[in-house]
């Protein structure tokens, strides 16, 4: 059975990361953007790795381009937005496609496990995919889902 655990992805500093470094966490993953409506996400984000981050929560963000060109900026650019402007101490992936031919492998098995409104997938940016602690995939979030509406959602992995 695949898991989370199975992947690679870069992250915004060049680095491959196995994703098996999250092995027995809880994973929020998220395809995100610099200049989108749902930007100011970023801070309910960075507030549930405050709260949780300690407990087991990791999250992951995934800047991605394809949704009306809202992350037009590279790596260096991407991170000193998230820095700046929200605080972002999370771990922050290079850009990615999600969906299309060049879907990151990892968006691919998240859009197979739980598909949204758009059968296989992502509607827009700042889709969220909540993880469990046997890497399995738990629930899928509109993007107009705030952070601060997953709180029950966490608590209920973390404890499992």
């Amino acid at each position: 059975m695949t898991a989370l655990t199975d992947f690679t992805a870069r992250t915004l500093d060049g680095e491959e990361k196995s994703l098996a470094d999250y092995k027995g966490q809880v994973v929020l993953v998220v395809n995100t953007a610099s200049k989108c409506g749902f930007t100011p996400q970023y801070k309910g984000l960075q507030e549930l790795h405050e709260a949780y981050g300690d407990k087991g929560l990791q999250i992951l963000g995934f800047p991605c381009n394809q949704f009306g060109g809202q992350e037009p900026g590279e790596a260096d650019e991407i991170g000193e937005f998230c820095q700046r402007n929200y605080g972002v101490t999370f771990q922050m992936m290079d850009k990615i496609d999600v969906n299309g031919s060049n879907a990151h492998p990892l968006y691919e098995w998240l859009k197979s496990e739980k598909g949204g409104l758009l059968g296989g997938k992502i509607k827009w940016n700042f889709t969220k995919f909540l993880v469990g602690k046997d890497g399995q995939v738990i629930e899928r979030y509109a993007p107009t889902t705030k952070p601060e509406k997953l709180t029950d959602d966490i608590e209920k992995a973390l404890a499992s």
